[in-house]
This record gives C-alpha cells, sequence and structure tokens, in this order.
C-alpha cells in the first residue's frame, strides 16, 4: 500500500468561515462543481467567504460514508439530484416523502463528519443565499436516473 503524503494548506490572511450545516456545505461543494464542469478553477481564496475546506473534501467524505457503508446508491442519487436543482426534497410531496428521508439521512451522516473535520460549526447563521449573488446553472439536470 502507497503511504499517503499530506501537504497542510496555507493559512488565509483572511478570517476562515466555517459552514452552519453539512446542507450549505453540500449545496456549496455542487455549485463548486458545476463551475469546474463549466470550465471554471477552483481557486482557494478567491471567493468573497474564505471556506476552512476545498469543494473535494465535501466530495471525500461522502464517499468515505458510501465505501463504510453508511450511505447507499439511492442516498447518492438524492444528494446529486437536490443538489443539481439547488432546493431540499419537499416533505409535503408524496412523491418526494422517501427522498426527503434519504436526503436528511446522509446530511446527518455528513453532518457529523464535517463538525469532526471543523469544516461545519453548529450554530452559526445560515445565510447560504445571498440577494446580490445570482448564479446561472447550465447543462443537463436531469433527476439521475431517479
Amino acid at each position: 500500500m502507497t503511504e499517503q503524503r499530506l501537504f497542510p494548506k496555507p493559512h488565509s490572511a483572511r478570517d476562515i468561515t466555517p459552514f452552519s450545516s453539512a446542507r450549505q456545505a453540500w449545496f456549496w461543494f455542487v455549485r463548486c462543481q458545476t463551475a469546474r464542469i463549466e470550465g471554471a478553477r477552483v481557486v482557494a481564496d478567491a471567493g468573497e467567504v474564505v471556506r476552512p475546506c476545498d469543494p473535494d473534501d465535501v466530495y471525500n467524505a461522502v464517499m468515505r460514508l458510501k465505501k463504510a457503508g453508511i450511505l447507499g446508491d439511492r442516498h447518492l442519487q438524492v444528494l446529486e439530484y437536490f443538489g443539481l436543482v439547488e432546493r431540499e426534497p419537499e416533505s409535503r410531496d408524496p412523491r418526494e416523502r422517501d427522498k426527503g428521508d434519504l436526503w436528511q439521512q446522509a446530511l446527518d451522516a455528513l453532518e457529523n463528519v464535517l463538525v469532526t473535520r471543523g469544516i461545519v460549526k453548529r450554530g452559526e447563521d445560515e445565510s447560504f443565499h445571498h440577494e446580490d449573488v445570482a448564479v446561472e446553472l447550465g447543462g443537463d439536470l436531469s433527476p439521475c436516473g431517479m
């Protein structure tokens, strides 16, 4: 087995703002991935808010939960689809009730990991959407085989 080499990330001179929830971290990750797919280069410390991780850290946390058997394929499908459409499943809609349960299970498991790693700090203000920032998504937003 190869030895894993870890390189410490340089500390930002600006204040680092952890996410207030796994939900917020997940939607941020999906936006970063969408930007990457559309050709943007994700650069650390380039945004208005400095985060305590890279988008890949959120992805790796989800993949570790999958590998451990905590999350299944259906969890990943629900995370992917609702991440792309930037909303949570609607619990009042009978067609989305089961997806809502999967969404909540996945985010609960992810939040525990992200809190441990210092990426999420519970109790912070969850002001995810900013009125002065508009993001237009493009590409295929198919329901991921659901």
